[in-house]
């Protein structure tokens, strides 16, 4: 059931949409609006009404029968395509040409409102004529070739050709083109395109196996930045750089003092390792001993100066790391980069000290992702050698294409709680649009491209449980149509029943349309601009 304030909201939009319809009476024009002596015709009394398209503008043009010797003056609306809004500025010429008779040009040098053009066409010959209605601006150049017209030699043979097309009066909803202008509208041509059939699932974006790393601290101790400033999340980072410097923390309770004493003592150990293997080498040379004695003197020797050595570079490395933290220089150990890439989370801070394997860093490469699928374990089959796939997620409004190429793997595992296989995508990232962790509504290519009728989706509503499009059968009229849907692709999607090609659907604004249908007062069509 709906709430009193949507009722309340969408009673408004219609009250708004019926105001907005300028069924004016003769007599009384609104400010800034000429009278119809001036033009010629409101729209109610206009007999011909025609709807063209280019590939720049919208023509929706209306005229009183063309007779030789009278005015005839032309209410030509002119829509932008790119932005479906008003052409507010240009010359528009009527040309009349051919029936063996010279070109007729009348032209106006601008738009009486915004959007809408009134040439007044005074015909000096009788015929059928071709008609085009030019336009050209600064911005804008277009022409508008609109087939052929009947020029009467009187009004009374207008009168009498004209009766039988006033007998067939056409309903549709009318949503002029002040109530277009100004909102988010648009329409596109119903074309036949190539659809790929595919096999809807669900997936998520993940960093690579191999683009994706978790720095931890190799050693307990003190963090020290590695320059000017500390790595922060969205740095880049490149392969091997240094990241930060570590003091690390000494092994027991070792102090200076001791690490003084076992350098002494080594330093004794090696003097007294030296005169023992001297003495020994001159008894050698007097044959009082064995010469095993003075190889295992030299032995011990060699044993004391490399227990002197480590004792050295204890006492260095607790030198180096006094001055790191004193002064923030070098330490002894860096932390470095393993791969190229982002910083998407940094869990530490300068000063810190952390135990050896704590994780200090994420890096993921964001220039190049996977996209894990979800395939249920039943249609595992139709997708062990997919052309490709289509996605979509939330916060982006257009879809990503990925190649049947771009396959890493087919999961070999079903998982036991959901019941699927996992189908794994490399993706590029351009401008690094997609976030890892994403959700993305996925569609896998599973067969032969079929060539259909289709529409973008935005032109599909659904109304009480019915699926319809609203179709442009003139500049100002519309119809509702059900439609049945059949394969989606991409920016398209199959429509099996309701729309032909060349006809125009609404693909933005079409609620407000569909507002419009339900006034409950039905619209004159006799807006006098």
């Amino acid at each position: 059931m709906r709430s009193p304030a949507l009722l309340t909201a969408a009673s408004c939009a219609v009250l708004l949409l019926a105001c907005q319809r300028h069924d004016h009476p003769h007599g009384a024009e609104p400010a800034g609006h000429e009278s119809e002596e001036a033009h010629g015709h409101g729209h109610g009394d206009s007999s011909e009404s025609i709807t063209h398209w280019t590939d720049k503008t919208e023509l929706f043009v209306e005229f009183r029968a063309l007779v030789v010797g009278q005015d005839s003056a032309f209410a030509a609306h002119l829509t932008r395509l790119s932005d479906f809004k008003a052409v507010v500025a240009g010359r528009v010429t009527v040309v009349l040409s051919g029936g063996e008779a010279p070109e007729e040009r009348f032209d106006i040098a601008g738009p009486t409102v915004p959007g809408i053009f009134r040439p007044v066409a005074r015909p000096k010959h009788a015929g059928v004529r071709g008609l085009s209605l030019l336009l050209q601006s600064d911005t804008l150049s277009d022409a508008h070739v609109l087939g052929e017209v009947t020029v009467f030699p009187d009004a009374d043979a207008a009168a009498h050709a004209a009766a039988p097309a006033e007998a067939e009066s056409g309903a549709g909803i009318s949503f002029l083109k002040e109530q277009q202008w100004p909102i988010d509208f648009a329409t596109v041509e119903v074309t036949e395109r190539s659809l790929r059939p595919s096999l809807a699932a669900s997936g998520t974006v993940r960093a690579r196996a191999d683009g994706e790393v978790h720095v931890t601290a190799p050693v307990s101790g003190r963090l020290v930045t590695a320059g000017e400033a500390f790595p922060r999340i969205g740095m880049h980072v490149e392969r091997d750089q240094v990241l930060v410097t570590m003091a690390p923390r000494l092994g027991g309770e070792v102090d200076l003092a001791s690490l003084e004493l076992a350098a002494a003592k080594a330093r004794l150990d090696v003097e007294h390792a030296r005169r023992e293997r001297e003495r020994l080498e001159g008894l050698l040379a007097a044959g009082a001993v064995p010469e095993r004695r003075v190889i295992a003197a030299r032995r011990d020797e060699a044993q004391a100066s490399a227990e002197l050595t480590a004792a050295q570079r204890r006492l260095e490395q607790h030198g180096r790391v006094q001055r790191a933290g004193a002064t923030g220089s070098a330490g002894a150990i860096t932390v470095r980069a393993p791969i190229a890439g982002t910083l998407v989370a940094v869990d530490v801070a300068p000063g810190m000290f952390i135990e050896e394997g704590r994780e200090m860093f994420h890096v993921v490469d964001l220039d190049r992702l996977w996209l894990e699928v979800r395939v249920p374990e039943a249609n595992i089959g139709r997708v062990e050698h997919p052309a490709g796939a289509w996605f979509e997620v939330d916060g982006i409004d257009t879809s990503f294409e990925v190649a049947g190429d771009q396959l890493v793997t087919t999961g070999g595992v079903v998982d036991v709680r959901t019941r699927t296989v996992a189908l794994i995508f490399a993706i590029d990232n351009p401008g690094r649009r997609l976030r890892v962790g994403m959700f993305a509504r996925v569609h896998v290519l599973t067969g032969i491209p079929v060539t259909a009728v289709a529409v973008p989706p935005s032109a599909v509503l659904e109304d009480a449980g019915q699926e319809v499009v609203y179709v442009q059968t003139e500049g100002e009229t519309f119809e509702r149509r059900a439609v049945r849907l059949g394969v989606r692709d991409g920016a398209h999607v199959e429509v099996t029943q309701g729309v032909r090609p060349g006809e125009h659907v609404v693909v933005r604004g079409a609620f407000m349309v569909k507002l419009a249908s339900s006034a409950t007062e039905a619209p004159a069509h006799g807006h006098a601009h």
